[in-house]
């Protein structure tokens, strides 16, 4: 910034960026504590579903070990039809949530396959619906650690930036009003010791 542009005008301007920052900086604050306690949460509930799947595949291996007999053929016997995900709004943040895993219905000759193989469409189902709510969740987590990550650069933009250097540029503005002002008081004095000066010399040329 030149000394020309050390005015008045410039300090309101700046004056007015300032509080605009500082009036800004404290809900850009309380954004930044919602995504971090949500960022929280998303991590502990992703947590809760990779021990859900796994603590679920531990359970399927333990109790239909003929699931490893690939003559039986299961893949076609469990199909997605929908996933259901909508979407949460936090603070401008769009995160998804899972509402629903739904199933096709597969109609497959019972008498022609071993006994067993009810209960393993079952619990291929839940660890399919288990697969989907983890990568939702690892999703949500992945959107809510992108937005803290935006939201922190932003604040440090306010406190480290754009604050401190508008109040640097303010103080600056006002030291230059203030030279400038005593500046012209100098000059007034010495203009009216001038003028005082000249007019004692008409007096005495007069005499």
């Amino acid at each position: 910034m030149t000394r020309a542009s050390l005015n008045k005008s410039v300090l309101s301007h700046k004056s007015v960026k300032l509080a605009e920052y500082q009036r800004f900086l404290p809900s850009l604050e309380l954004k930044r504590r919602q995504i971090v306690a949500e960022r929280l949460k998303a991590r502990a509930d992703l947590a809760k579903c990779r021990a859900q799947l796994e603590a679920r595949l531990a359970e399927v291996a333990r109790e239909l070990p003929m699931l490893a007999n690939e003559e039986v053929r299961l893949d076609a016997l469990v199909v997605v039809e929908a996933v259901d995900v909508t979407v949460q709004n936090l603070s401008g943040t769009r995160l998804p949530v899972l509402q629903d895993v739904r199933f096709a219905e597969v109609a497959y000759a019972r008498l022609t396959r071993p006994h067993w193989v009810d209960a393993a469409v079952t619990a291929l189902r839940d660890v399919v619906r288990l697969r989907i709510a983890h990568d939702v969740a690892e999703r949500r987590l992945r959107e809510l650690e992108e937005a803290e990550a935006v939201i922190a650069r932003r604040v440090n933009l306010f406190e480290k930036v754009l604050i401190p250097r508008s109040k640097e540029t303010i103080r600056r503005i006002r030291m230059a009003l203030a030279d400038a002002e005593r500046e012209a008081v100098v000059r007034a004095k010495l203009s009216k010791r001038k003028t005082a000066a000249r007019a004692a010399e008409a007096r005495l040329a007069a005499i």
